[in-house]
């Protein structure tokens, strides 16, 4: 038995945030009568209809697991009020139409990189469960050159919305003469993380990019994402992994 807004969700009807909108909007009927939001159903039990059409479980697609370099200037959603350009907009319609993709957690629009969609919601909630730790490798211009004693603050924490942040990795790459190259690795993901620590250490963020999430790496595979824009589908062992080894509480 699952919530009947997930299961539209993985029906690809919609995401899983319309699916509620739709629910209150009394489109939704479970065996005859409206759908409230928090109902369960088993669609192998249940007749469930959307706009008075009956929902079965050939509707179901099946899980998708999709790495994509996502390129500056596109929106983590799966569509956008201001109608800018999203993640599912990079893939061709035969993939994403009808799937139930969605991106699993967020690059800000400025931002580049590494950045899963699946249509897999456990797996979703698994990812983004703040009980569990998926490393995430980042390599970030910042402007002028910090300090060693700087880096080792953020290393150890900082202060974020009154709360400390979780310990980092952080190597210097490349220093320039106005800028430096480093590597970050994070095991939590708030908003704008990166972006805002840098700016409250005094050295403000210039290009981020994300190369990789655990064991992921967009090099790793072949060349075929080395253009931003670009995708491809994940392989079994890259799935295994995700599943049972990238996640440890």
């Amino acid at each position: 038995m699952e919530r009947v807004q997930k299961i539209l969700s993985q029906c690809g009807v919609a995401s899983r945030r319309q699916a509620e909108t739709m629910i209150i909007a009394g489109r939704v009927e479970v065996n005859g009568r409206k759908a409230q939001l928090g109902d369960k159903i088993d669609l192998e039990r249940d007749r469930v209809t959307v706009d008075h059409k009956l929902l079965t479980v050939q509707h179901r697609p099946k899980n998708l697991y999709i790495l994509i370099n996502k390129p500056r200037g596109v929106v983590c959603t799966c569509d956008d009020p201001q109608n800018r350009r999203t993640v599912l907009d990079l893939l061709p319609s035969g993939v994403k139409k009808g799937q139930g993709l969605h991106p699993v957690g967020r690059l800000d629009i400025n931002s580049t990189g590494a950045l899963l969609l699946t249509n897999d919601g456990d797996l979703t909630l698994k990812l983004t469960h703040p009980r569990y730790h998926l490393p995430k490798t980042y390599k970030v211009w910042v402007k002028n050159s910090p300090s060693e004693s700087v880096l080792e603050k953020w290393r150890n924490g900082v202060i974020l919305d009154h709360k400390k942040t979780l310990p980092a990795q952080i190597k210097v790459l490349k220093r320039q003469r106005q800028r430096t190259l480093l590597e970050v690795i994070l095991i939590e993901g708030r908003n704008r993380q990166i972006r805002r620590i840098a700016e409250q250490l005094g050295y403000p963020v210039l290009a981020l990019h994300r190369s990789a999430i655990g064991a992921i790496k967009l090099n790793s595979e072949d060349q075929s994402l080395k253009e931003t824009g670009n995708y491809r589908y994940l392989n079994p062992k890259e799935i295994h992994y995700l599943k049972h080894e990238g996640l440890t509480p």
